[in-house]
């Protein structure tokens, strides 16, 4: 009887998670034929080059951990050029964009209402808690507290989708 709450709770979470991963956008057939390949990984050397180009804080960021604590985003989000939309839109390009202009992803209103032009600051800001940032967003991310991995993920962002200063 003590492992059923815990099952239960994994099946839940299993549930959630499968539900994220599945393109809004382009067909399951299309991905497994390699209509949205994903572009050539940067190397260690890349992106230690592109980090010292960012502004501080970001400069001095560990994209380890950015990478690790992005993991979360990651079943929802999808970062190279040319990636499909899932159950949140493609992020690459994400820096500069205005908020809910992404082609081929419907937004909630509560996003468009915000008026922002997606910046390191309002990044933070939403990624800190995005109900509080637009309450009626449908993202239902619970948020990072730590602001160090904020910028951590802030950083591996700006280093994995063509961030240009």
């Amino acid at each position: 009887m003590r492992h059923l709450p815990l099952t239960l709770a994994a099946a839940v979470v299993a549930a959630t998670l499968s539900g994220c991963s599945k393109p809004s956008t382009s067909s399951q057939a299309d991905q497994s034929a390699g209509a949205t390949a994903p572009a050539a990984a940067l190397s260690d050397a890349d992106k230690q080059k592109i980090l010292a180009t960012l502004p501080a804080p970001y400069n001095t960021a560990d994209l380890s951990n950015g990478e690790s604590k992005f993991a979360l985003c990651s079943t929802c989000h999808t970062l190279p050029a040319g990636g499909p939309n899932m159950t949140g839109p493609n992020l690459h390009g994400v820096f500069g964009r205005k908020a809910a202009t992404s082609p081929g992803f419907a937004y909630s209103d509560a996003l468009k209402a915000t008026g922002w032009t997606w910046d390191a600051a309002h990044v933070d800001t939403w990624i800190t808690d995005p109900k509080v940032a637009a309450p009626g967003a449908k993202m239902t991310f619970a948020g990072l507290k730590d602001p160090k991995d904020r910028t951590d993920v802030i950083a591996y962002l700006m280093v994995q989708t063509g961030y240009k200063p």
